[in-house]
């Protein structure tokens, strides 16, 4: 089904899209693009750990009033941009080429990776320029996030694209948890190799892509959608900021929920979105194809593509807080090691997923994506009641195998997932379908941090001020100091434990001066504010889990409502309806492994 005002073409040598399976080529296009994403999505995520060595070296403390900022955006502009600008960027590689516009993408994020790596100076402009330039990164893995799929499908024959987008799969989810650990590599030796190490990488796969990918999917010629790509892009732009504003104090609040500011961003980006999607309707040539929508298989997919975002998208700060913050200074490490060994010991998430991810995507080119994908969401689930019910001070067996589970259940989820929507989008629009799928999983994910942290920060703010007082009292600190800092807002001793910092030093001040040097050494030391800390945040952790077990069970129940095996252009007796414009009906479909394409 086309666009009125639109025109799809074949391009390549008169190749017929879905037919550029010969000498090794689908091969070179998934070798490619995994390396794209894997690169993208290591830097999406690498920066979380080196948060500290990147604010030392530039000489400035987050925990300052008025530096918090910084610290979020350092942290969510990547995913903002990438966010706001996928489906934009997917409709336009429909039209000018997938592997133009992801080309494009590879030398615009080498290029910012270089700037972000030569930063020289320090302070508050440091942090602006390195904010601007992650921006700039957030481009360049927009272009290569919402192409990348659609230039795979195109090179994969039906009966091989689970497999294919599975190990790319595999690859996006992999690369944020390999992330961490090359974070916690690089940082402490020197904090610029966190952006260096990627522009080697950068460079060779630009050069590679430019000399190797071909265009061998439909080129839609077609108008630009500047009323769309307006209202889509500022009304999620004003949405998601208002979430991340909505974190940080607000007046004597303890969040900013109730500010003018939040509020104002929350209701404009709702009414831009409303109206964009108004727009859409009216049309020759829309942004975001609501018509994919009518696609059982396209619609019920990204619905559990939005929800297990919503459900996991946060669980990845928590892990770090939990690890950095409290577990591993109760065990011993210092404050400069737990970086590395945070990054370290959340490996069994990366191997679970690694190791169910292609194994999924394979078995689901013959069975479907339904059984798989729903049965991921459901022991997703199971694996965030399990993390629910550990103690704050764990043992770390069962801690392991815990996430073991976690990356079994997202690597089964995520690549059939990824298949079954990808396999029912007319190959016109496969571009504009694979950005549409990856905003609402960039998104979700953004707000999922939002969510995960407001119900954090809820459950410190019901016991830590109480804990706070009475623990500085017993360590000799006087009363009214102790009930000043106590009534400080949490997100404070939040970020400080995400960055793997104790605040006592600043909160206390002066008044570390006036107690015995072993008291002062305790409270400043890597076992008090810990141990403080742990019993208020697993409050907050009960709360955001449990919301993360409803979401991920509504994702079960929307991947199993996706219906039968799917794959557009392919009816019962095996009679293509794309050349009659036609989706079919999903549920004449057989679960039969289709003839590959010759």
């Amino acid at each position: 089904m086309r666009s009125k005002g639109a025109t799809a073409v074949p391009t390549g040598p008169d190749v017929p899209a879905g037919q550029h399976h010969r000498d090794g080529y689908k091969w070179i296009a998934l070798s490619n693009t995994t390396l794209g994403i894997l690169m993208a999505t290591i830097n999406s995520s690498i920066i979380l750990i080196a948060l500290p060595n990147i604010f030392r070296g530039i000489h400035l403390n987050p925990l300052t009033p008025g530096n918090s900022g910084y610290l979020l955006w350092m942290l969510m502009s990547f995913l903002v941009v990438t966010a706001v600008l996928l489906v934009s960027l997917g409709r336009v590689g429909d039209m000018f080429g997938r592997v133009r516009m992801y080309n494009l993408g590879f030398a615009v994020f080498t290029v910012f990776s270089i700037l972000l790596s030569v930063t020289w100076f320090g302070g508050p402009s440091a942090a602006v320029w390195l904010i601007v330039m992650r921006v700039g990164q957030g481009v360049g893995g927009a272009f290569l996030f919402a192409n990348s799929s659609a230039i795979i499908t195109d090179a994969f024959p039906h009966h091989q694209r689970g497999l294919a987008l599975g190990i790319n799969t595999m690859a996006a989810v992999g690369g944020s948890f390999l992330g961490l650990v090359l974070g916690g590599l690089l940082a402490p030796v020197e904090w610029h190799l966190v952006f260096l190490v990627s522009v080697p990488f950068g460079l060779f796969g630009t050069v590679w892509a430019y000399l190797k990918l071909e265009d061998s999917g439909l080129r839609v010629r077609s108008r630009i959608d500047w009323w769309g790509n307006a209202t889509f892009a500022i009304g999620l732009i004003a949405f998601l900021v208002g979430i991340t504003y909505g974190i940080e104090p607000y007046g004597g609040h303890t969040m900013g929920w109730t500010s003018p500011f939040v509020l104002a961003c929350l209701l404009g980006g709702v009414v831009l979105l409303v109206a964009f999607a108004v727009i859409e309707t009216r049309v020759e040539a829309p942004m975001f194809k609501l018509s994919l929508f009518s696609i059982r298989a396209f619609s019920f997919g990204n619905v559990a593509t939005l929800l297990a975002a919503l459900a996991r998208g946060g669980l990845m700060f928590l892990l770090i807080i939990w690890l950095q913050g409290i577990w591993l200074p109760q065990h011993g490490y210092s404050f400069a090691e737990t970086p590395l060994w945070a990054g370290i010991y959340m490996l069994p998430l990366t191997i679970g997923f690694l190791l169910a991810g292609p194994l999924a995507g394979a078995l689901s080119d013959r069975f479907g994506a339904r059984p798989f994908a729903t049965a991921g969401m459901v022991s997703t689930a199971a694996a965030f009641a399990l993390l629910m019910v550990l103690p704050a001070n764990f043992s770390y067996v069962l801690f392991a195998l815990v996430l073991l589970l976690m990356g079994l259940s997202m690597g089964v989820f995520s690549s059939p997932n990824q298949a079954g929507i990808m396999n029912s989008l007319p190959p016109d629009s496969r571009g504009v379908g694979a950005g549409m799928v990856n905003t609402f999983m960039n998104s979700a994910q953004v707000l999922s941090i939002g969510v995960f942290f407001t119900l954090v920060i809820l459950g410190l703010a019901a016991g830590l001020p109480h804990v706070l007082d009475h623990g500085l009292v017993a360590q000799g600190v006087p009363a009214g100091v102790a009930a000043r800092v106590a009534q400080l807002p949490p997100v404070a001793s939040l970020f400080a434990a995400f960055l793997g910092y104790n605040p006592m030093h600043q909160l206390l001040g002066p008044a570390l001066g006036h107690l015995p040097h072993a008291r002062a050494a305790y409270l400043t030391g890597r076992s008090f504010f810990p141990r403080l800390i742990s019993g208020p945040f697993h409050t907050g952790l009960t709360r955001a889990f449990s919301f993360a077990i409803g979401a991920a069970l509504v994702a079960a129940t929307a991947s199993w409502l996706r219906g039968g095996k799917y794959i557009h252009g392919v009816t019962r007796v095996d009679e293509p309806v794309a050349a009659r414009g036609e989706l079919g009906d999903e549920d004449d479909l057989v679960p039969l492994v289709l003839e590959a394409e010759s």
